[in-house]
């Protein structure tokens, strides 16, 4: 397990922390990592807590490049060093990370930085217009999904709750990935290369299940199995 960063996901996007370990060792885990899950977190927002390390003007400039060519974006470094934090805010990075007090923080349990296929982060809170979840496995949401809200996970999506936004399983080709919600009404599904628009709904909602079944994604009702006694 690679201890040198832990990447959770928050309000304003995703907070990568570093380890105490020299600084050559974690800025090459985090470059490692973003090119490895460059699919999933592609337009992320990244705030970094460095801890206790010692960054220049040039240190931060060049590492804001190297997550700019990876099309994401560097808005905030937090640090105990104030001559780290003196350097960010001459970049016009933030410095602190605010919790509103009407909505809070993202409660994310993420999987070690380097995770295999079956790993899943729990997500317990609403997500918004704008808001967009993304992750190299399964994504278990309690929770609604507003419309202009979008998740991307390489495995299953489970939402208890209603879905109403944009949701793709299976991102990179797994066609056995399954969608699952209490009110399945999104603007757009997609598994592997599938896609699919919901139709107007009748009658009330109900658990729903989509999957790909005979080369088509359909919807069918969400029923636990009973096993035979």
């Amino acid at each position: 397990m690679n201890q040198q960063i832990q990447i959770k996901g928050i309000r304003e996007g995703l907070l990568v922390t570093f380890s105490d370990q020299p600084w050559d060792e974690v800025h090459q885990a985090l470059l490692d990592h973003l090119d490895e899950q460059a699919e999933f977190l592609r337009g992320a927002r990244l705030a970094l807590d460095v801890g206790n390390h010692v960054l220049k003007a040039a240190d931060l400039g060049h590492l804001s490049k190297e997550i700019a060519d990876r099309n994401l974006t560097l808005w905030a470094v937090i640090s105990t060093s104030p001559a780290t934090e003196r350097s960010a805010q001459s970049f016009g990075l933030a410095t602190r990370l605010f919790k509103p007090r009407t909505e809070p923080e993202v409660s994310v349990r993420q999987a070690p930085v380097h995770q295999e296929a079956g790993s899943a982060i729990l997500v317990r809170r609403t997500l918004r217009s704008g808001a967009s979840l993304r992750h190299p496995g399964h994504i278990v949401v309690i929770g609604d999904i507003n419309p202009g809200a979008e998740i991307v996970a390489r495995g299953d999506v489970i939402i208890w709750g209603r879905l109403r936004g944009m949701v793709h399983a299976g991102a990179e080709g797994d066609e056995e990935a399954v969608i699952c919600a209490l009110d399945l009404s999104p603007t757009q599904l997609r598994i592997a290369s599938q896609i699919a628009v919901t139709p107007k709904r009748r009658g009330k909602p109900q658990p729903e299940m989509a999957r790909i079944l005979d080369g088509q994604l359909v919807a069918e009702p969400w029923v636990p199995k009973r096993e035979k006694i």
